[in-house]
């Protein structure tokens, strides 16, 4: 959620960046594409997003407690809006009137970040309680929940939170915030909560959903991460999180990070096999700023669309409109959709270019087939046994055959609910089948005589509603078995097949009544198989350059010189100074000379020795990108209360202040390599800055970009600041420059 930040120095502002200036790979384009962001046409703000697809065959959205318009001044208690296409939404009403609230929440609470899911045959949103009776004092979040029959409710608040108020070991009350649930293969419930003051913790539910019950566990650390969300894909859970202030408005750095792991209880480790608990907490980029209008794009949900592509629907800020009505007040975050690709087994968002500006291919959301069956005569089927089309639904036994055929690679999906049957499920030609079999508790995938299968969880309820997905690719059929295909499956089966299927879709019950709907059959999508490509060091500029074999030269100028600072036998050691570059104090020193004009790299190799777990704000050393005292973006390896981290923060005059906020890159080390790559955009002449870190030199994490006005002329140095206790000196090994 991020609307609050621990810690009383800007330098501790959060972040993490990816993003890229090419464009990404993309999908054969439907017949209208659409533009960011998607919430414009009901909403100037709607932030902390997530997307289910209702039984209706509809999508519906989700947002935070916030006006939705400027100078409406009125807060929305969780705004809900509908689509059929993902991309033109309406806003349908608020969940909660005024003045509805649970039991425990005190007057004025207001609700944060929804996670909505289909849960023990009914739809449960959780949600953040932001104050409570538990204290007087405030700050007593807690995560409640509410049922509904429909995805636009009406919502019934349960009398009890579901994680109450915890008490923090240093006073004040962890932050039980932003939550988000998840339903394993066996059938366990899972809720995610937590945030920047107590990290991000997952714990067990009862089977309604309602309650926590078992231990919690850590799955990513205090200080760097919150707003997670988590779903499996090929056996790993992939947790999504999101790091850096969410609310800085011009300097808004928030992005996306990610982990996995076997279990989903963690450990969650990043690409690099760095532990999201760790101090030097890991965490692999995945969405992040480009240079273009989106700043501070994350707190992500989930979804794919009827041909199998996945897509990432998150809140950004416009750089050029941060707030909702006056400066520094609420920041205007409106809802963004953006394809998500898999690379070599991790998550990206448009293939590593980030968030989209201008026109892209729109999710596929029709297809060959695509019956919600309000038609009783089911025109376009062929009936084999006893079928009624009754309030939009279907139900039957025997088979019913579509008139589409199928060819190439496709995916089918339906919503099921076998109620009375021995099974039900979908054919793809008379050789390929799926069924959920509740006579023998497995899901099964059959070509001619050869068949796979997978065991239902023993929670299983055949008289509720799941959701059917097959996908055929090549001679590889994939079928899943989910609560409401938001990536937490019930079961996966996968089976090679012996030709390619050919023939109709047809939907089989047997044994007993069935009940269909959302019938889709659609052409499945192409994987985006690389990445763009990411900044590379070229040529050697020794004239730049500087390997500090002796004093410093000509081409060096200090912005408040420290004579602490001395250059002999390859490196440049530095004592960490007590100051700081933000706000208006402008105490820490800053050591800079002129960089080339045009595209380049520079980089610098920094050791510094913040230890790990204990606190030690905010003392850190790395590069910056300099115009003056107001207006720079700082690359440094820095201590943010127990974590050790690789900020890229920013600084600009706004609204007669200046304004900070961070991203951040890649674990640090002891030793860490960091880069800024510079490009001036040919369309306005702006500087663009991105920042990468390495722990080896060699692999590169990264992050996004920061950008300078046309008319300036940002230099290039080095900064050691942020607190002398303990002492510390920064030790750089050069400062090289690269075409």
């Amino acid at each position: 959620m991020g609307h609050l930040r621990r810690g009383g120095a800007c330098s501790a502002v959060l972040g993490l960046l990816l993003a890229a200036t090419a464009s990404a790979p993309a999908l054969a384009a439907p017949k209208q594409p659409y533009d960011n962001p998607v919430s414009a046409a009901f909403a100037d703000t709607f932030a902390d997003p997530v997307i289910v697809r209702g039984h209706d065959g509809l999508w519906y959205a989700y947002g935070t407690t916030d006006p939705l318009h400027e100078g409406e001044q009125r807060f929305h208690g969780v705004p809900m809006a509908r689509s059929a296409d993902l991309v033109r939404w309406s806003y349908v009403g608020d969940a909660f009137a005024a003045g509805q609230r649970p039991p425990y929440a005190a007057e004025g609470a207001g609700f944060w970040a929804p996670d909505v899911r289909w849960v023990d045959g009914r739809w449960v949103m959780y949600v953040t309680v932001t104050d409570t009776t538990v204290s007087p004092d405030g700050g007593d979040f807690a995560v409640g929940a509410a049922t509904a029959p429909t995805p636009t409710g009406p919502w019934t608040f349960a009398d009890e939170p579901v994680v109450a108020p915890r008490p923090g070991g240093g006073g004040g009350w962890l932050w039980t915030i932003d939550p988000s649930q998840f339903t394993d293969v066996d059938g366990t419930p899972y809720l995610y909560y937590g945030s920047y003051y107590g990290g991000v913790s997952v714990t067990e539910l009862s089977a309604d959903g309602l309650r926590a019950v078992g231990q919690p566990a850590l799955v990513a650390i205090d200080n760097k991460f919150e707003g997670s969300y988590v779903l499996r894909r090929d056996g790993w859970y992939y947790l999504f999180a999101s790091a850096a202030n969410c609310c800085a408005g011009p300097a808004t750095g928030y992005s996306v990070h990610v982990g996995r792991s076997r279990s989903p209880r963690g450990p969650f480790v990043d690409r690099d096999g760095l532990s999201l608990t760790a101090s030097r907490a890991g965490g692999t980029p995945v969405l992040t700023q480009n240079g273009n209008r989106w700043i501070g794009v994350g707190h992500n949900g989930f979804l794919t669309d009827l041909s199998g592509q996945d897509w990432i629907v998150y809140h950004g800020i416009d750089r050029a409109d941060p707030y909702l009505d006056e400066p520094f007040g609420i920041n205007e975050r409106p809802m963004l959709i953006d394809r998500l690709d898999w690379v070599d087994g991790w998550p990206v968002v448009n293939a590593g270019a980030g968030p989209s500006d201008g026109d892209r291919p729109a999710p596929i959301t029709t297809g060959r087939v695509d019956e919600r069956f309000h038609d009783a005569t089911l025109d376009g089927w062929q009936r084999d046994g006893d079928w009624r089309v009754t309030d939009g639904r279907l139900r039957g036994t025997g088979t019913l055959t579509s008139r589409a055929t199928i060819g190439g690679d496709v995916r089918t999906e339906v919503d099921l609910r076998p109620d009375t049957a021995r099974s039900a499920g979908v054919d793809l030609g008379d050789r390929v089948g799926v069924r959920v079999d509740t006579a023998t508790g497995r899901l099964v995938a059959r070509d001619g005589r050869r068949t796979a299968s997978a065991p239902l969880p023993a929670t299983f309820v055949p008289g509720h509603r799941h959701h059917l997905a097959v996908e055929v690719r090549g001679d590889r059929l994939v079928a899943e078995l989910s609560p409401a295909r938001l990536g937490d499956q019930l079961a996966t089966v996968a089976l090679r097949l012996d030709r390619p299927t050919t023939g109709r879709l047809t939907l089989v019950a047997e044994g007993g009544v069935v009940e269909f709907d959302n019938a889709s059959l659609a052409r499945l999508h192409q994987p985006v198989r690389r990445t763009v490509p990411t900044p590379r060091a070229g040529r050697l500029l020794p004239e730049f350059s500087d390997e500090f074999a002796g004093v410093l030269g000509a081409d060096w100028r200090w912005v408040r010189p420290d004579p602490a600072a001395t250059a002999s036998d390859g490196a440049l050691r530095w004592p960490v100074q007590p100051g700081d570059l933000t706000g208006t104090g402008n105490t820490a020193g800053v050591l800079l000379r002129d960089a080339p004009t045009g595209d380049y790299v520079v980089e610098t190799r920094v050791t510094l020795d913040l230890g790990e777990e204990t606190v030690r704000n905010y003392q850190q050393a790395g590069l910056v990108a300099y115009v003056d005292d107001d207006r720079f973006a700082r690359l440094t390896q820095v201590a943010i209360w127990n974590t050790r981290q690789v900020e890229y923060g920013y600084e600009l005059p706004f609204a007669g202040q200046p304004v900070y906020g961070g991203n951040i890159v890649g674990a640090p080390a002891t030793t860490t390599w960091l880069r800024l790559a510079h490009r001036v955009d040919p369309a306005t002449g702006e500087h663009e800055f991105r920042a990468g870190s390495s722990r080896d030199g060699r692999t590169w994490t990264w992050g996004g970009v920061w950008t300078f006005p046309a008319d300036t002329t940002p230099r290039i140095g080095l900064v050691a600041h942020g607190g002398a206790t303990p002492a510390v000196t920064a030790e750089f090994d050069y400062l090289r420059f690269y075409r």
